[in-house]
Formats: structure tokens, sequence, C-alpha cells
């Protein structure tokens, strides 16, 4: 049988080869591969931080963009009239060159009442269009710019100021903050809405004594209720 050579027996100087069994020679530098791999770590969670603080400050920017927006709609729809009254004929008018207060003569419809399921003319709406008073002479009494005689009033115009989200007949009602001008030279105001509520028999019956007494500890509203109950019995006996 053939022998295979080897390969050593014919190297030139293979008294000068040698193998190790072990490769220590070869990592003669140890590479810091775990301090790259933290700052890889560092710098992602840098940047993870980073573009959360920026989603943030957006949110926040959006969020106040939208409460501007939403105050500036209720501006919008807010109005001056906004926990005003509406005025009714009975209700009074006040001239600031004048001396007396007229309540107010509804002559533009006799439709809409305010607050009144009886349709009593007390409770007419007062309209942009009702310009005379009662009594429609001398209404304001004496005129300041006429130096003290008797008022002659002659309206300028419409009623300004007037409520327009509502019409009556086509026509604007008044609210407390209405203004008409006076051709003399006065302005005239609503001094007097005339919705004024009055307490009757019921309210007293149906009222809490011990809120009352809080309300006004000088009066026995418990007594007053009494009384009030036991009238009642004698008129109906």
């Amino acid at each position: 049988m053939k022998k295979h050579p080897d390969p050593l027996d014919n190297h030139p100087n293979n008294s000068n080869v040698s193998f190790h069994d072990n490769d220590d020679h070869l990592t003669d530098y140890d590479y810091p591969e775990n301090d790259h791999q933290d700052e890889a770590v560092i710098a992602e969670e840098a940047e993870d931080e980073t573009s959360s603080t920026a989603s943030e400050n957006d949110d926040d920017k959006k969020q106040t963009t939208e409460k501007k927006k939403e105050a500036s709609e209720d501006q919008n729809n807010s109005s001056e009239h906004d926990g005003k009254f509406f005025v009714v004929q009975k209700g009074m008018a006040c001239c600031d060159k004048g001396a007396k207060f007229p309540n107010f003569k509804v002559t533009s419809h006799q439709k809409h009442y305010w607050n009144d399921e009886n349709g009593e003319a007390d409770y007419l709406s007062v309209t942009e269009d009702d310009l005379t008073f009662n009594p429609a002479a001398m209404p304001f009494g004496t005129c300041s710019v006429k130096n003290g005689n008797p008022c002659a009033f002659a309206p300028a115009g419409k009623w300004t100021k007037t409520y327009d989200k509502v019409k009556i007949m086509g026509k604007k009602p008044l609210t407390e903050i209405s203004e008409l001008k006076c051709a003399v030279g006065g302005k005239i105001t609503v001094m007097k809405h005339g919705q004024q509520t009055e307490a009757g028999k019921s309210s007293v019956k149906n009222a809490d004594p011990r809120e009352q007494q809080a309300y006004n500890p000088i009066m026995d509203f418990g007594e007053f209720k009494d009384e009030t109950n036991q009238s009642d019995q004698l008129y109906y006996e």
C-alpha cells in the first residue's frame, strides 16, 4: 500500500514550523463592546425622551389652541342681553331729562305676552316700534332741557339695543338695556321691565320655614304661615 507523503516532510523549514493548541495570540486587545452598547442604549433613550417631550408640547399647544377657539366661540355667542328680562307693557320708562316714569304702551301688536298664559294686556311684549307711553301727554312730566317746562316727548327713530334673536310680528323686542332717543334731547331707558313676581298665599304655604327663618331671623315664619292658613280657613267658612 502506497503511503501518502507528509506535506511537512518536504517543507524547507519544517524544523521551524510549530502549531499552538490555543489561539490566545489572536486577541491582543479586548475591545469595549459593552461600552458601545451602553452608549447606543443611552442615545436611543434620549431620542425617545426628546420625541416624547416634543409630542407632549404639541399636545399642549393643540389643547391651548382648542381652548382659545372655544373661548372665542363663547364670546361670539354671548350677548349684552344675557341675563336681562324682556320688557312688558306694565313696565316703566325713564327719561334722563324728565321727572316722571310712565308705563309703556304697546301699539305694534296684540299677540305676544311674556310669562302670562292668560293673555293679560299688562304682559304684552314691548317692541322697537312701541314709541308711546301711558300717559301719552307729557309722559315724563317736566323737562330739564326746556328749563322745567312740560315734557314734549318726540321719539327720534326706533328703540335701539333691542334683542335681535327673537322677532314678534317681525319686530325686535325690548330688554332692560334698550334705549330710545328723544328729539328734544333726552334719552329714554327701561326703569322696570314689569315682570316682577309677587309672593302669594300658595308661595307661603309651600315655603320651607327653616329656610325662611335663615333668610329673615327677625320674623317667626312658622307663626306667619299658621296665621295665613287660618285666614284661608276663615275665608272659606
